[in-house]
This record gives C-alpha cells, structure tokens and sequence, in this order.
C-alpha cells in the first residue's frame, strides 16, 4: 500500500469538533484553555472566545453563549456549543448526592438493615473480590434504579416503528415481570439508517431461499472448509462496491477491529487513536501490543502534532525509527454525530507516510452520493485509504450477508433510499436545535445527540417517550463522562416526516417539562423546509 500521491485527493466537505474530555481508559485528558474566566478554543488556525458577554460569530452576535467554532481545510464551519457551567455544576452535585445515598445504603446491606438484592460472594476467602469497583458499586446504587430505560426488549423487526415489550417492576428494576402487552413506537434507536430491517419483501424471499440451501452457517473455520462460493461472491461485489482491490468477511463486526487490528500492528509500531474511537478499536489498539497516541477528537492540528513529535522522538527508549504509523479513525462517530475530516487525514497520511484505518461502521451506506461512505461523501480516492472497516449491520439489515439485484435498480433503491436518508437527517437536527435542544455533530449525520447531561432525566424522557409512541436510547456513564450523558436518535430513510413530526411533538413536550432546553443559541422563527 502506497503512501505516494496527491495530497488533494478530496473534495467537498469537512468537519472538525474540539469538545472536553475527561480520561477515560488510561487516556489522555483534554481541557480548553482558561484565563481568568475565559474560555478560549485554538484550532487549524480559527480562534473563538466566549467570555458570557457578546461575541461575532459568522456576522451574527450572540450574548452569553460559550461556543466552540471550528473552520476546517476544506473551509467548512461548525458550531458546538458547550453545557452551561451551571447545569454542569448541578450535574456533578446530582452524582455526589447519589453516591453518598450509594455508599449509606451499602453500610445499611452489611449491617442488615437493607434486604441485599444483589450478587453476593460467598466461600472465596483468598480470592480477589469480583465486585469491589466503582462499576460495580455504581450499578448496584444508581444504574439498577433508572435501568428500565436501557435494554428495553421489542417484539418486531427494529423497523420504522417497533413494538415494545410492557414490563412492570415491584422492587425497583432487580426483577420485571411481563403483562403480555406491547406498545407502538416510531423507532428512533436503532442503526437502520436505510430502512432495510423488515422482514417482508422480496429481499426476505432470498434471504429464506439462501438459508433453505446453505443453512444458517458451514460449522468450521474459513481456513479449513468453512468458505463457501456465496462468500466469495459477497467479498468480490463489496470489493467493487467499495473501489478496492480486495475484500475479506467476518462475522461480527466487533471483532472485525478487535481481532484484526492485532494482526496489523505490533511491537515497535504506532497506533495514532482518536480519543473518541469505538470500545472495539480500543480494545484492539490494546490487544496489538504497538505503543498508542491519542489525539483530540477529530482535531487535526493536534493529529498532526502527535504524528510529529512520535516521529521526532522515535520507539520508548530506543528511539528507533517506528516500523509504521496506523491513523485509526471512524468515519460517523455514533456518540458525537461528528465526520471525521478525512481529506484532512489523507492529506497527512500522504505527508508523513502513514496508513489509515477507516471504520465505517456508521458511514458505509448512510452517506455520500452513492451510499458509499464518508470516502464517497468527500469524494475521496478510497484507494488513498488503506484499510476500510464496515459492518452489515447497521445501514444494509443483515448480518453477514449482502442483498444483490440489477444494477439499475439497485442504483435506483439506493439513490432513493440515500437521498431520504440526507432530507430526514437535515429536517430533524434542525427542528430540534430551533426548539432549544443542544444538538451535537454534523448536520448530514444520521446520528443525532441531544445532551440532557443529568442521567435521572435520560431515563425520564425514555420512560416518557415511551407511553407516547416514540422509542429512543440514552447514553450515560460509562459510556460517556459523567457530565456529558445524551439521549440518541438514528434517523432513518424509512422515516414518514409525519414520523419525525409526531417524535419533534413529543420532545418539545418533554424537553418544557423536564427542563432540557438547554441552548442559549438566539431561537430562530424560519420555517424549516422538509
């Protein structure tokens, strides 16, 4: 794979978003700069200062925002504004409020006074304790109380609408019991970004007939017998659908990264991560043994200073030159809703001689012209992109296979399907940021963000979406800092505007009454054009 070439292989748009980190996993933190009350933001040469007074932004004036505002190489400009320092101030008091009822109610277990509901040890004395972390002790006195709104079980395909599981709970979320009901909701969780989840149709016909005649798996590896001619059909069309050479299968996407990765990087190599990458390119980063850097979200300023100075100081105490240098990066981060700048980072690949790594779990098939992924929404080479990393599961419906027809009408279904996908994304991120709500990530991002900071809120809008028909995801520690808990929406090409009306409705209703509307952005009276 070769490094040579145009650095301007790219063209169209770019994003960049530089937000607060806290360290998570050994990784590195990052804070904005703060003088004397400011908050300043330095990034690719383009410098924002929010001071609660007034501040110009693109020939608009603002009053009392703390914003950051970041221009990309490609000159596109996007916006992001952070939390309140209140409502983060709050948000932190709520935790140390619960985590002091926490450790009263642990002291209360071990002295009798409270009934133990969970997992105890018994007979391991000499044995490391399992359950001693603060994982442990959070999900025993704050998660089990609000887990009804996570791992909500369904009764249909993940379509445009679900229908989800009635479940009661008599002892606080420890044990549920089923009344045998279920209840209609639009589907605004799930990774369908083309609406192919269904189980009627004729893809479903083919999908049966293929199973009837290959069964549901070969019972060995590919190595041995366990390759079979519609897996070579399947890795020669995506290899064409992608414009690369090559193409291999697996079978879950989770361990695409975490099992391949190893393979691709060792002793005496650099992985250069994105602080915000998925849990299975960090396990895999981990699992290779190569010695890891991690840059600032999509900055690629920062990139390119770690790239720099790795290179300048060499291997850990031998200072020898790496035997290479792996960019590993997503192309929709599905926490943040951000693109990745990618012709920014082909341009420093091709700069500094390094291989990238691309996971388009959440890109390949929900953007660019041709469903083609974040290489196709730049209009990128995607032969300056070394390894691609995709899943089946989330824009295509499948699990390891791959639906194929005509090619017109192919084309034509996808176009169809691509297109809805943009005019739904645009209509609902915009809609949600005119009523108030703080909307992280891209505007052509599928994944919509919306930050609701306190985690009792989250599962109070879940709970509450759900009685009106809308069914969502939230997002809290762990998976995020503990002031940066969200509510997630995937947006879909099978999604009516009817739809995304009636779940704007009901998060407008939500959002007064729980008191979510957190942007202090001027509130806009245009009327949004589907």
């Amino acid at each position: 794979m070769s490094a040579n070439g145009s650095a301007n292989g790219c063209n169209g748009k770019s994003s960049t978003v530089d937000r607060r980190h806290e360290d998570t996993n050994g990784y590195h933190k990052h804070e904005p700069i703060v003088t004397n009350g400011h908050v300043t933001y330095q990034q690719n040469g383009t410098k924002q200062r929010a001071n609660g007074g007034q501040h110009e932004r693109n020939g608009t004036v603002t009053t009392g925002v703390t914003t950051t505002t970041t221009t990309t190489t490609t000159g596109r400009t996007v916006t992001v504004e952070e939390a309140p320092f209140h409502i983060v101030l709050c948000c932190y008091l709520s935790y140390a409020v619960l985590i002091l009822f926490g450790y009263l109610r642990d002291f209360m277990r071990r002295t009798g006074v409270e009934r133990t509901t969970s997992a105890v040890e018994t007979g391991r004395d000499g044995y490391v304790a399992l359950y001693k972390s603060f994982e442990s002790f959070y999900t025993r006195n704050i998660y089990r109380r609000i887990c009804d709104a996570w791992n909500v079980p369904i009764a249909s395909v993940p379509g445009a609408t679900i229908q989800i599981v009635d479940r009661l709970t008599p002892d606080y979320n420890h044990t549920f019991r089923y009344p045998g009901t279920t209840t209609d909701a639009i589907n605004m969780g799930s990774y369908n970004y083309l609406g192919f989840a269904e189980n009627t149709g004729v893809n479903v016909g083919k999908v049966e007939d293929t199973v009837g005649k290959y069964a549901v798996g070969v019972g060995t590896t590919r190595h041995e017998c366990g390759t079979i001619d519609t897996q070579q059909e399947l890795e020669s069309r995506l290899a064409e659908y992608l414009g690369v050479e090559s193409s291999i299968v697996f079978g879950m996407g989770f361990a695409t990264n975490a099992a391949n990765l190893p393979t691709l990087a060792g002793k005496g190599s650099l992985i250069i991560s994105d602080e915000y990458n998925h849990a299975s390119l960090i396990l895999g980063c981990r699992k290779s043994g190569a010695s890891i850097a991690v840059f600032k979200h999509n900055d690629m300023k920062d990139l390119e200073s770690k790239i720099r100075l790795n290179i300048i100081a060499g291997q850990r105490r031998t200072h020898r030159p790496w035997k290479k240098i792996i960019i590993v990066v997503e192309g929709i981060y599905s926490m943040e809703g951000t693109i990745i700048d990618l012709p920014e980072v082909i341009r420093l690949k091709k700069k500094y001689r390094c291989y990238v790594y691309l996971d388009e779990a959440h890109s390949i098939g929900a953007i660019g012209r041709r469903g083609r992924g974040v290489t196709d929404y730049f209009g990128c080479d995607p032969r300056d992109i070394d390894l691609l990393m995709g899943t089946f599961t989330k824009s295509f419906g499948a699990a390891g296979g791959y639906i194929a027809g005509r090619k017109e009408i192919i084309d034509y279904i996808r176009q169809k399907r691509i297109d809805q996908l943009a005019r739904n994304s645009r209509y609902f991120r915009r809609r949600l940021k005119q009523l108030g709500f703080v909307v992280l990530g891209d505007d052509d991002s599928p994944v919509v963000p919306v930050m609701i900071y306190f985690l009792s809120k989250i599962s109070c809008i879940i709970r509450s979406v759900v009685t009106k028909g809308v069914g969502l995801v939230g997002a809290g520690f762990p998976a995020t800092s503990l002031s940066t808990g969200r509510v997630r929406f995937c947006v879909s090409a099978s999604h009516t505007k009817q739809m995304l009306d009636k779940v704007l409705d009901v998060m407008d209703e939500i959002g007064d009454r729980v008191s979510v509307k957190y942007s202090k952005l001027p509130k806009s009276d245009e009327i949004i054009v589907y």
